[in-house]
């Protein structure tokens, strides 16, 4: 496990997260890219619990999202099934494990005061917190992509799906687009991430 570790997060963190996975008996699967998630945790048919992480992710983000899922295993073996995802159990369980890891041998420098702020309250998905999504993907490799609240107003954007947007003006969290072929509003969470389109 521990090999297998060392493709995808910080070498300083590599033994604190190992003796994790081996304290819980957690099996951990790298999958490739999946739109709509980071990662995941479920019990398998044979009863032991399996964790998923997307591999595309920079070694900070996965990290940070295997983690997320230690405590979901965790919060529902101390607290019992009837808890909510990503309830006060699953947030006190996740601050506390990633506390030890929140220091300048695992994280950059710039990265903590970002992680301390969102890990006062840990929302659903990091994504949710357009601050600390937009400091990690600093440490992606270039994708061409930008995110809705650097496109300007007026200029045109393409999502993955290739729908070609307008963009509208700002609510108070969320970005208003106007889809060019049906003229339909939408409304984006600030961090979505899309193609920006020459004029």
């Amino acid at each position: 496990m521990t090999n297998n570790l060392s493709q995808f997060i910080p070498e300083n963190a590599i033994v604190y997260v190992s003796n994790l996975l081996e304290h819980d008996k957690l099996v951990l699967k790298p999958k490739s890219e999946r739109k709509t998630r980071h990662g995941d945790f479920r019990e398998m048919p044979n009863g032991e619990f399996q964790i998923t992480v997307n591999t595309n992710l920079n070694q900070y983000r996965f990290l940070i999202t295997l983690v997320h899922e230690i405590a979901h295993f965790e919060a529902y073996l101390k607290f019992g099934k009837q808890i909510k995802p990503h309830g006060k159990e699953w947030k006190f369980t996740f601050k506390t494990l990633m506390l030890p890891l929140l220091n300048p041998e695992v994280f950059p420098v710039d990265l903590l005061p970002v992680l301390a702020k969102h890990f006062l309250n840990p929302k659903a998905s990091s994504d949710s917190d357009h601050k600390l999504a937009f400091a990690l993907k600093q440490f992606d490799p270039p994708n061409g992509k930008t995110y809705i609240f650097e496109v300007p107003l007026g200029a045109h954007f393409k999502l993955h799906n290739k729908r070609v947007f307008k963009m509208g003006a700002k609510r108070v969290k969320r970005f208003e687009a106007q889809e060019v072929s049906t003229g339909k509003l939408y409304l984006f969470n600030p961090n979505a991430e899309v193609e920006l389109l020459e004029k």
